[in-house]
């Protein structure tokens, strides 16, 4: 998601190479990612089972459909429509059977202690997910032509249930800080895809707008324009809130800042708050914005490269170095 979203980022701005190297990288993680998955499912059926039935763990499942969704919308810009067409439906199919299935296995699946109580931040995948299929569906709608009112039907319902889901699991979260307080352990960067989730909200939104008219674009565009600009004023005044997050975590209550899958989290919503601020720009002529954008891409830029070497040293020198001391 996070290398994806960069490469569609870098393209924009005309960075060809650096662009196409990301979604190679991205590409190839992705088809890996599912073949571990696959494997996971096989060997470890139980393990899966239970996370389904974890609220602190089921929503990250909707990541699959999120990074189909980005490497398809990449894939659009350049590389034809075969491939982001099947990525659709996939990423359809799997949004509608897990939009159901993971909420509900979550909710009736727990009885020894209340969900809410282990409520975080990567419930907003779920919100994530529905605007990367409207993301998708308006990148192909002028590919194409012949199903151009489905695709415009597909984007606009996303879009909607998304923002929706935004605002529910917004408030759901407000309650849990209230009622049941957190750690600093606890506040991690998944809280980062709660700024993330908006960004992709104005990023469809953007993409509705540009769509050709149809009878759902003509009545939504501009609902959707005028909260795509809205709901971008919101991600840009939880940027300042999270980076404080972050410093009483790891400066007042002396977190250690290491390396962890999680880093990603906060990646991905960089990115996409300068691809949001680039289309949002173009779309509504919000030159400003569009600025802001184009900057905070190198913000982003900056972000995957510390994470990457960090994740690499993770992977390879950590282990090595404890093997010599040993």
């Amino acid at each position: 998601m996070a290398t994806g979203v960069i490469s569609i980022g870098l393209r924009l701005e005309d960075f060809m190479l650096l662009s196409n190297i990301l979604l190679v990288i991205g590409s190839a993680s992705y088809v890996l990612l599912i073949a571990l998955t696959l494997w996971r499912i096989a060997a470890f059926s139980t393990a899966v089972a239970k996370d389904l039935k974890d609220p602190a763990a089921a929503f990250g499942f909707f990541t699959f459909v999120a990074a189909t969704n980005v490497i398809g919308a990449r894939l659009a810009m350049d590389w034809g429509v075969v491939v982001p067409t099947v990525l659709l439906a996939i990423s359809g199919i799997t949004w509608i059977v897990s939009g159901y299935a993971i909420p509900w296995a979550v909710m009736l699946g727990r009885q020894a202690k209340p969900v809410l109580r282990d409520l975080n931040g990567t419930w907003f995948i779920w919100a994530v997910a529905s605007q990367s299929l409207a993301v998708l569906s308006a990148a192909l709608e002028p590919l194409l032509t012949g199903i151009r009112d489905l695709l415009s039907v597909v984007a606009i319902v996303s879009w909607s249930v998304g923002l929706i889901l935004y605002a529910v699991i917004g408030i759901a979260v407000i309650v849990r800080l209230l009622t049941h307080g957190i750690a600093p352990e606890e506040f991690g960067p998944a809280y980062w895809v709660a700024m993330g989730a908006a960004a992709i909200t104005v990023l469809a939104g953007s993409r509705i707008v540009e769509m050709l008219d149809t009878p759902m674009v003509s009545v939504t565009r501009g609902i959707v324009a005028g909260g795509s600009a809205v709901l971008w004023s919101f991600a840009s005044w939880l940027i300042p809130v999270l980076v404080a997050i972050g410093w009483w975590r790891h400066v007042r209550h002396r977190i250690r800042l290491a390396y962890t899958p999680d880093l990603w989290g906060i990646v991905f919503p960089l990115g996409m708050y300068a691809v949001a601020g680039i289309y949002l720009g173009q779309a509504d002529h919000l030159p400003l914005v569009g600025a802001i954008g184009s900057v905070f891409l190198w913000v982003a830029v900056a972000s995957w490269l510390a994470t990457f070497v960090a994740m690499f040293a993770a992977m390879f020198l950590a282990p090595s170095r404890r093997r010599t001391l040993r």
